[in-house]
C-alpha cells in the first residue's frame, strides 16, 4: 500500500470533482501525510473547499491560487512537494470546440508547463489525468488530451539519471461529476423532458471512488510511462434518462460537435503494447528504460490478443436502469427519487 507518511501530494485543478475527492481518501486513510496542496484558478471554489475542509481540522491542507499556464507560478509551487496529481483541465467538449486556442494554452501547454517544473523541483511521481475522449480523439478535447498523454509519457525518456516517475490513468464518465450527465438530467427532469443526442449512445462509467482507487494505484505501481485503463461497466444514454425520469418524454435533439456514439478506451493498434493486468489495463510505452519481463513477473501482467479492442458499445458488462437508480442513490443523490 502507498505510504504516504510525511510526504506533500499537489493537485492541479483540485477543486474538482475528483480532486475533492482525493483530498478526502488522502485525509482519511492517510493521515500522517505532511501536506496536501490544493492548486487551482479559481478563488472561489477554493474558499468553498476550505470551508468544507477547515484549517482547524486538516492543519495539513494548503491552497495555492495559480494556472498551469504559468510555468513560473507552478515552480515556485512545486518546491518541497513529493508527489503531483495533474487534474486541471478545460474538459468540456462544445466549449473547446468554440474555443480551441483556450483549451491548447490549458490541455497542452499546461501540460509541458507541468512537466517542465517537476524537472525544476525535486518531483518523485506525477500521474496524469486523461479521458476515454483521447482514445482516437474526433474532437479537439480529446486531441489535447492524447496530445498532453503523449508529453507525460516521453516524459520519461528525457529525465536522464532524474529518478522521478510519470504515468497516465485515462477512465470514462465519472458518475455525478461537475458538468456530467447524471446532474443535469437531475435538474432538468422537473421539466418533464430530457435531451438525448442519440438512442444508440452509450458511455463507460466510472464512480469518483474507482477513479479515486486509480490514481492511488498509478502513483503506487507505476515504473513510468504507463497509461492505466479501468475494467468499467458501459450504460446507454436511453437507460440513464429511464432511471432518472421514467415518465419524462425523450427527445432526440442531436449529436453535439465531435461527440461520438461510442466511447474508446484502447483501439486494435494499442493492442500491441496492452496487457492485462487484472483489474486495470494499461497501455506500455513503445520505448522504457525497464525490462519488459520484470514488469509481467511483478503484476503477472498478460499481453491482450492482437486486435483487442474496448470500446463502451461493445463492453461485455451493462449498467441496468435498476442499477443505475441504486448507483445515483449511493454517489451521486442520496435522495433521489425517479
Amino acid at each position: 500500500m502507498l505510504d504516504l507518511e510525511n510526504k506533500s501530494i499537489l493537485i492541479t485543478g483540485g477543486t474538482g470533482s475528483l480532486g475533492k475527492a482525493l483530498t478526502k481518501e488522502i485525509l482519511k486513510n492517510h493521515s500522517n501525510v505532511r501536506r496536501i496542496i490544493i492548486f487551482s484558478r479559481d478563488e472561489q471554489k477554493q474558499f468553498q473547499m476550505a470551508q468544507e475542509f477547515p484549517s482547524s481540522v486538516y492543519p495539513q491542507l494548503r491552497f495555492f491560487i495559480g494556472d498551469v499556464r504559468d510555468r513560473e507560478r507552478l515552480i515556485r509551487a512545486f518546491k518541497g512537494v513529493d508527489y503531483i496529481i495533474h487534474a486541471a483541465a478545460m474538459k468540456h467538449v462544445p466549449i473547446a470546440e468554440y474555443n480551441p486556442d483556450e483549451c491548447i494554452k490549458t490541455n497542452v501547454m499546461g501540460a509541458q508547463n507541468v512537466i517542465d517544473a517537476c524537472f525544476e523541483t525535486n518531483i518523485q511521481r506525477v500521474v496524469a489525468l486523461s479521458t476515454d475522449k483521447a482514445c482516437a480523439p474526433i474532437n479537439l478535447y480529446g486531441a489535447t488530451k492524447l496530445t498532453s498523454d503523449k508529453l507525460f509519457i516521453a516524459a520519461n525518456n528525457i529525465k536522464g539519471d532524474n529518478p522521478i516517475v510519470f504515468s497516465v490513468v485515462r477512465y470514462g464518465n465519472v458518475m455525478g461529476s461537475n458538468g456530467s450527465v447524471i446532474p443535469f438530467f437531475i435538474k432538468k427532469k422537473g421539466e418533464g423532458k430530457l435531451p438525448i443526442t442519440d438512442v444508440n449512445m452509450t458511455r463507460f462509467n466510472i464512480s469518483l471512488q474507482g477513479g479515486v482507487d486509480m490514481v492511488m494505484h498509478a502513483l503506487d505501481n507505476a515504473w513510468g510511462g504507463e497509461i492505466f485503463i479501468p475494467k468499467i461497466p458501459s450504460y446507454k444514454i436511453t437507460d440513464v434518462a429511464t432511471a432518472i425520469g421514467p415518465d419524462c418524454e425523450q427527445e432526440v435533439v442531436g449529436i453535439r460537435p465531435g461527440e461520438k456514439v461510442h466511447e474508446e478506451m484502447i483501439t486494435p493498434s494499442d493492442s500491441f503494447y496492452t496487457y492485462d493486468l487484472g483489474k486495470y489495463y494499461t497501455i506500455l510505452p513503445a520505448t522504457h528504460k525497464w525490462k519488459i519481463d520484470d514488469f509481467k513477473k511483478k503484476f503477472n501482467a498478460v499481453l491482450v490478443p492482437q486486435g483487442f479492442a474496448y470500446n463502451s458499445g461493445d463492453n461485455t458488462e451493462w449498467e441496468t436502469v435498476d442499477t443505475l437508480r441504486a448507483l445515483i442513490r449511493e454517489h451521486v443523490d442520496a435522495d433521489f427519487q425517479s
